[in-house]
Order: structure tokens, then sequence, then C-alpha cells
């Protein structure tokens, strides 16, 4: 009856050593390094029982089935695994997938609204990113998107992310306006987000915004017509695609809307595009100029001037750069 014991004993304790040693072999599984020869990204659906999850990264190849079934006990996160995608890269462990889903640190896939772009251009982005969800149900006013770089995750909604782009306009425009010199010559922020879009189509380099913000400023106080051509452009296309052909004299004389400030006196009725952080600056801190006119030079730049003659001159000699291009 000893020996049997004995026997019993010698037996239950090879078992437990062979559990052991099986289960620390696992863990060394669970810290060993994936290789990958690319970012890889797993989505993970919502309903998805923590053992299909776990079968979903063993079946990809990502990690052991055991040894991640392990590694998710000795944590404590059967169940707590999250819905998501998330981005497998090479490097990490078991133990490193295992806290990412524990805590849901999906994947954060990114979206740029240049500046310049109309409320319409945005719109159409957002539809063509396929990795959003929904419609845009509410589109916000003419100018109250602010152009950024924006985060989100797979899934998140269009209607949401056009929410943050209208608030993240919101705090800039009231950031800036906290900023305008005393007196100054525009009445609200309304008024600073409408100059600032002109500006913003008028010229794509930044450092000559401040100098054309100063041209406009200069109009206005002198109780001249902008003549922006932009805002015919968007009399013409309300915002919703590109022109696609050169503006004509017919335009500026012919299209009757408060938009075309070649008509009408004053500012537009609304912005005409959604104007960056430096256009919005640029009209709260102009340069201090004399310029009444400017055009654009070939150069990319513009040529300014005071008088209309000087102004005559430049036109005639951005005409011989057209006639001279390719």
């Amino acid at each position: 009856m000893a020996r049997f014991f004995r026997l019993i004993f010698q037996l239950a304790f090879f078992a437990i050593l062979a559990a052991m040693i099986g289960l620390a072999g696992l863990l060394l599984v669970a810290r060993k390094p994936i290789q990958v020869n690319a970012p890889q990204l797993v989505m993970i659906e919502r309903g998805l029982g923590t053992l299909d999850i776990i079968s979903r990264f063993s079946r990809e190849g990502y990690t052991n089935k055991y040894a991640m079934l392990l590694v998710t006990v000795l944590k404590g996160e059967i169940g707590g695994f999250k819905a998501g995608e998330y981005e497998i890269t090479a490097g990490m462990n078991t133990f490193d997938m295992v806290g990412q889903l524990a805590r849901g640190d999906v994947y954060k896939r990114t979206i740029t609204i240049p500046e310049g772009y109309t409320v319409g251009d945005v719109l159409r982005l957002l539809q063509q990113t396929e990795t959003l969800s929904g419609d845009v149900a509410a589109p916000p006013q003419e100018g109250r998107l602010l152009p950024e770089t924006y985060a989100y995750t797979r899934g998140d909604s269009r209607q949401g992310i056009v929410n943050r782009m209208v608030k993240a306009m919101d705090n800039e425009l009231a950031k800036v306006w906290a900023q305008k010199p005393t007196p100054f010559l525009l009445d609200s922020p309304e008024e600073l987000l409408t100059l600032a879009s002109i500006v913003e189509k008028e010229t794509g380099v930044v450092s000559e915004r401040p100098l054309v913000a100063s041209v406009f400023l200069n109009r206005l106080k002198a109780g001249m017509k902008l003549q922006s051509d932009p805002t015919v452009i968007y009399a013409l296309t309300k915002g919703q695609a590109p022109l696609g052909r050169l503006l004509t004299t017919k335009d500026l004389e012919k299209t009757d809307s408060p938009y075309n400030t070649y008509m009408y006196d004053g500012l537009p009725p609304s912005a005409i595009a959604n104007p960056g952080r430096d256009a919005l600056m640029a009209v709260i801190k102009p340069a201090v100029s004399d310029y009444f006119y400017f055009v654009a030079d070939g150069t990319g730049g513009h040529k300014f001037a005071r008088t209309l003659k000087d102004h005559n001159d430049n036109v005639a000699n951005w005409r011989r750069v057209q006639r001279a291009a390719p």
C-alpha cells in the first residue's frame, strides 16, 4: 500500500512538474517578439467573445493560441477585450497584444482638411473616406470648419467629425478675435471669418497674407469695392465644385449675387471657404501698407500697387507672362 501511494505521489509530482514546465514554455512563447514585414491592422467586431478573438490572432499568425489564453487568464482579462481596429507591429509580443485589447488602445487614423476647402469640398472628402460611417445630416455654414488634421478611429461618424471641426473653428475664432486691435475696422468674428476666407483664397503664400489682408482692409476703409475674383467664383459655384475655367469680364459684370464683390459694396454675406489660422491672424494683424491693388506676378506671388496706374502696369506685365507661358 505504501508503494502504491508513493507511486501516486510521484505521478502527481511529475504531472505538476510537466504542467509547470508547459506553462513556463507558454510564457516564453508569449514573450517572444513577433515578426511582421509591415504593420498589420486587425478589426475586432463588437460581440466577439474572448476565445473568438484569441483564435483570430492565432489564425493570423500573431501569437500562439494557448499562450495568449494563458496571458489573458493571468491578467484577469477574460471578457475584457474591447472592439475596434488594432495595429500589430514588429517587436510586439503576446503580452503587448493582450494589454492593447484590454485597454482598447485602438489604431488612430487621420484625415487632413486643407486650408481653403469649402464646406462642400470637406463633405465630399468625408464621404470618400470609407472608414467613416453615416452621413452628415446637419452641414454647417460656410467657413465654420477649421482646416486641420483630425484623428479618428474606424467606424467614427462623419457627423461627429464635422462637429469636432465646428467646435475647433469656434475656439480658434474666439481666440483670434480676442487679439484684435482697438479700434478695429471689422465689427464681429463673423466678419473676420468672411474676410479671412477671401484672403485664404487669394493667395497660397503664407508670408503674403498680411499684405493681402491690408489691401482689403484699406479698400473697405476707403469705401471701395473689394473686387475679389474668388468671391465671384463662389457666387457662380456656391462652393460645390471648381469653376473649371477662367473668370471672364462677363462673369465680373453680370453675375448678380451679393457674393460678387465687383458689383456689391462691402463684405459678402458669409465666408467663401474655410480659412486657416494664418489667414485669420493675417486679418487681425495685417501688414501696414498703403496698397489698394494686387495682381499675380507669374511666380506664385503677387505684385502690389498703391495707384491704379501702377496696378495697370502690373496687370500688363502679368498678361505678358501669361502669353509667354507654354
